[in-house]
This record gives C-alpha cells, structure tokens and sequence, in this order.
C-alpha cells in the first residue's frame, strides 16, 4: 500500500444539539453548508425546503431523512440489487504478468497518476467488464507478496482474471524471471476515498449540448451513473469503454448525480457544476 492515509474522527457534543460530521450520506443533507450535519440544518431545511430523496417532490420524507441522520438512524438509499456483480471480498484467480505502461494514457483515462501514490494494473477484458472496474483499487498477490493496486488500463488478450503489472511492481509479487505468474486479487477500498469525497472530470469539450462525465476517487467501482432531469426523473447514462458516461440531453448544469457501485450501494450528489476537463471534488463517499 503506497498511500498512507491517516483517519481523522471528530465528535461534538454541545448541550442536547448532536453534531455529526458530514460523513458519506450526510454530506447532500448539511443544508447550511457548515460541515455538520446538525439540528441548524433542519432549520435551514425549513425556511428553503430542499428535495432531498430525490423524488421531484418536497414533502415529509425530506424532512424525516434529514431527522433520521441527525437522530443516528440508519439513512443509507436502498441497496440496488440488480446492480450487484459480486459478493465484498471475492477473490479472483489469474495469471499475472509485466508491462510499461498505465500511468499515461491508460484505457480508464484516469491520468494523471502519480506513481508516489500507486502502483497500477491492466486488467483482463472480461473483468474489465466496458469500464465497470476502471478505477478499481484491488489487492493482488504472489508467491513473494501483496500489493495494493489501481486498474487504470486494459489486457485485451488476457483470459478471465488474468492482470498485466506495472514492470517495477511485478518484482514485489513474484520473481521476475518468470514473467508469467499465478496470481490472485480481490477488490478492496480505495485508500484515498477514506477522507475524501467521490470527484468528477467532465471531458474536454463537454458543453450544455454534448457532455462526457467521469467519476473519480470512488472507495469502489461504479456500475451506474444518473443524472436528475427537469421531470424529476433519474436517467441513466451510457458508459464508454475509454471510462466516461455520455449524453447529449443533460444541458449546462449544476447536476444531481446518483451512483451506483458494484455492491449495489447507491449515493447523491448534488450542484456539481459543469467545469471540462477539471476535476471538481463531489459531496459525498459510499459507505463501507
């Protein structure tokens, strides 16, 4: 694990007013935009209702997700069955072997990467599945040892489970010499996901009339990405295999996004504005 990451826990407790820290389903709810989600949010919830639950309408049940989390009730969207490729933890068996590649110019086009924060990987076309674990951060080991590290490219010619290591991480895992290696790895959370929210990077040239959209820094790999549009409806954008979702229908912004990962675990984020070719940090993080 190149990262390290430390974890910060805050806890305020002031008179009876609990004070929760914006964590990753509360970060759409602190209304007042202070950092807590806390009694203050209701408040402001009352003077500018907001349509919270994403459903078109401003009725109670904005109100009672916003109590619900402020009172420690569990808040988190229903888990979205369909969506879910495998159980957490599920180990996959492969052979492994070297390239030069995936820091620049990567399939997933999630440059630029930093090679002081990760190693990186190329997976297998099956498991790569048009993009479905573009951005997977996954723990692969060898006969020699284990490492953490980030799919940012594809194995074209590779068979199920099968992973192409970046050359200086290959040694790590396995004895060089023998080039081809068993290998096995598992999807595991994303280290720079503990503390941050998810990130999104339109594509460069993306306008009100034709927008690509990418998602960044998710603790897991995302099945589905939708926007919510003038109906107040949540519609669903086709992904490429290069890692971007795309339409010709969102218009020109800020937009409500709800994302699905690959446990089915669903989120949203709102007034993320439309910035090409920039990474604009987001609101909120899955779960655990």
């Amino acid at each position: 694990m190149k990262r390290c990451v430390k974890t910060l826990l805050a806890a305020i407790i002031s008179g009876c007013v609990c004070i929760t820290s914006v964590s990753a389903v509360g970060g759409e709810l602190d209304t007042d935009s202070n950092g807590a989600v806390n009694s203050l949010d209701m408040a402001a919830m009352r003077r500018n209702p907001e349509d919270l639950n994403g459903d078109g309408e401003i009725d109670e049940s904005d109100f009672s997700l916003l109590a619900d989390f402020i009172l420690g009730r569990d808040t988190a969207y229903p888990i979205d069955e369909s969506a879910i490729l495998e159980p957490k933890g599920t180990i996959h068996y492969g052979e492994g072997t070297f390239y030069g590649g995936g820091y620049e110019g990567g399939c997933a086009m999630l440059d630029p990467i930093s090679k002081d924060d990760y190693w990186v990987v190329a997976m297998n076309l099956a498991d790569y599945n048009n993009a479905q674990l573009a951005g997977a951060y996954i723990e692969v080991t060898g006969e020699l040892g284990t490492i953490n590290m980030l799919v940012t490219d594809l194995l074209p010619e590779g068979a199920k489970g099968d992973l192409d290591l970046y050359t200086d991480a290959f040694p790590l895992i396995a004895p060089v010499e023998k080039g081809r290696v068993p290998v096995s790895w598992r999807i595991i959370p994303l280290d720079s996901a503990e503390n941050a929210p998810i990130s999104f990077k339109f594509k460069e040239g993306s306008s009100e009339f034709w927008c690509g959209v990418q998602v960044r820094n998710h603790r897991y790999p995302v099945t589905k990405l939708e926007y919510l549009n003038d109906e107040g409806e949540y519609v669903e954008l086709p992904r490429r295999h290069y890692n971007f979702f795309e339409s010709d229908e969102m218009g020109a912004g800020p937009f409500t996004f709800r994302i699905t990962d690959i446990y089915g675990q669903v989120i949203v984020d709102r007034d993320i504005p439309l910035v090409p070719d920039q990474v604009t940090p987001g609101h909120v993080q899955f779960p655990e």
